[in-house]
């Protein structure tokens, strides 16, 4: 899509969204969203970006006009007569692949919203969720149970493994993107949410929890992560993070043994950590 497209259709959707709550929208409005639907589903436009200096920013207007898509959007069965029915606003529908997008989709039940882009060369494990907004990377693997949220930034050669959880961010619409960058292992029943980007080539062992709020403690550098209302929780790249515990301050908590759950870095990404993660490629 071209510099003058994005413009319109960012001024556009400005207009749009300026309207108060229960006030009707003008007729165009779903012909706005539609275009906006398009554009994101091939890739031309993405609800994240990374400048110049490595830092991820959410792109408002685009997450603006996700949300005027529920906004006029009106429920409907879109189950194409089915056992199990599906009603969901006929705006933002279930996503319907070709042989050219080069998408495997393993059968048994998994799901992508229009609106997500999947680039080629991705493996959808069933049941798998991508929601509307997110954009996956070329050769990355979503395997069973897991999600993809809103907006979500995934990169290229990821694997997200059985469970995994990486979180959406909507609203508010200059929030924090979730981002997942290039090469980067998600173990089982992990979760990434809201103001937290994984660095390339890291990984999270299976069971790491990871949020803006969450302080990640480094063995290797004796220094100690931390997001803020302004920074996202960021792991370095290539750290090996794994589930961890810090004991409770406070006399009656000490006396209790009590600890606090807290992610750990243990190491960082080597031939070793590689070797481990080797079979990947043999399963794609």
């Amino acid at each position: 899509m071209g510099g003058d497209r994005v413009a319109a259709l960012a001024a556009q959707i400005g207009e749009l969204a300026a309207y108060p709550p229960g006030v009707a929208l003008p007729p165009d409005a779903e012909i706005v969203v539609a275009q906006l639907i398009d554009a994101l589903e091939h890739g031309e436009l993405r609800a994240a970006e990374r400048d110049h200096s490595g830092t991820w920013r959410a792109v408002p207007w685009v997450k603006q006009g996700i949300l005027l898509g529920f906004r006029v959007g009106r429920v409907v069965r879109m189950d194409d007569e089915g056992v199990f029915p599906f009603f969901d606003k006929h705006t933002i529908p279930v996503r319907r692949f070709t042989l050219a997008d080069g998408v495997r989709v393993v059968p048994g039940g998994s799901s992508v919203r229009s609106g997500a882009y999947l680039a080629p060369g991705v493996v959808c494990m069933p049941p798998m969720f991508v929601n509307v907004g997110a954009w996956v990377g070329p050769g990355t693997m979503i395997d069973s149970h897991a999600l993809v949220g809103s907006c979500a930034q995934v990169g290229a050669r990821v694997h997200l493994s059985a469970a995994a959880q990486i979180g959406g961010v909507l609203e508010p619409v200059n929030a924090s993107p979730v981002v997942i960058e290039d090469d980067v292992i998600v173990g089982g029943n992990a979760g990434v949410y809201e103001g937290t980007v994984v660095r390339a080539r890291a990984v999270l062992a299976a069971g790491v929890v990871l949020t803006r709020g969450t302080p990640i403690y480094d063995l290797v550098h004796e220094k100690v992560y931390r997001g803020n209302a302004t920074t996202p929780l960021e792991v370095p790249p290539g750290a090996v993070v794994v589930p961890g515990a810090r004991q409770v301050r406070g006399t009656w908590g000490e006396a209790e043994g009590l600890s606090l759950q807290t992610p750990v870095i243990v190491k960082y990404r080597d031939e070793k950590t590689d070797l481990a993660t080797a079979l990947e490629g043999w399963l794609r």
